[in-house]
């Protein structure tokens, strides 16, 4: 793992070996949370408390940010030349990219302010917030609104950045462990700030509700039926065993 020559003792710091720091907490911490906090792997649900603001809120909320997930792991994962060898050109690329990441940023935003203000203004549900959910309120809503405002200033308002030669192999190069920092440290300020929100996230996941987005309800297909008892006095027609019978 090397930086090419250049760059300063910062931009080591916040683009080679903050990454792997971050890396390192999101994946042990879930080893650990899984071992060791099993029964609290939960999104710890408070759809019984209020469901009006949370029917809105939540959709808004999760198809916006799968939306944003699928356009990263598009830009960020699968170079330049592959879209381009698949028929894709540049503009066309850019365009898509653009609306859809604009719509569904907007979206993952209206969601998440509804979701927070929900939590603020619903007395159990106020009650039910702990500090490391306001932090993660906190960290989750500014990469959202870091990441909407980098896309609006660069390629709406502002001159067009092409993050895809510079951020992205940036990024791929973190996980074949040669990760260039000229790649970020050139890039526009509010592309850093995003991907530091982005770090600053992904290091504290393992410890937040946030990690029921890692679970799949697969036990759901093989669990067994849940048998519900009559609370009838009169059940049965045989009388109950001396020491059995019914509490009332």
């Amino acid at each position: 793992m090397a930086a090419t020559g250049g760059e300063g003792a910062l931009d080591v710091l916040l683009w080679v070996v903050l990454p792997y720091v971050a890396l390192v907490m999101f994946i042990g911490g879930h080893i650990w949370r899984y071992r060791y906090d099993k029964f609290g792997w939960t999104t710890r649900s408070s759809q019984l408390y209020e469901s009006r603001l949370l029917r809105i809120g939540s959709p808004l909320f999760h198809f916006g940010i799968l939306v944003v997930i699928i356009g990263h792991v598009v830009g960020l994962l699968i170079p330049k030349s592959w879209t381009e060898a698949a028929g894709i050109s540049e503009g066309a690329y850019h365009v898509t990219a653009v609306v859809l990441g604009t719509i569904a940023g907007f979206c993952t935003l209206a969601g998440a302010a509804i979701l927070v203000y929900r939590r603020r203004t619903v007395g159990p549900v106020f009650s039910a917030t702990t500090k490391n959910d306001k932090f993660m309120y906190l960290v989750l809503v500014l990469t959202i609104v870091l990441g909407l405002a980098a896309t609006v200033a660069a390629n709406v308002v502002g001159e067009t950045y092409d993050y895809r030669t510079t951020i992205s192999p940036w990024f791929r190069e973190i996980f074949s462990f040669q990760p260039d920092p000229a790649g970020m440290s050139g890039a526009p300020l509010l592309f850093q700030l995003h991907a530091l929100s982005a770090l600053l996230l992904f290091a504290v996941w393992p410890f937040t509700r946030l990690v029921h987005m890692l679970t799949a309800p697969v036990g759901y297909l093989t669990r067994p039926y849940v048998v519900y008892r009559s609370r009838d006095a009169h059940l049965g027609s045989r009388a109950p065993r001396r020491g059995w019978e019914r509490t009332k």
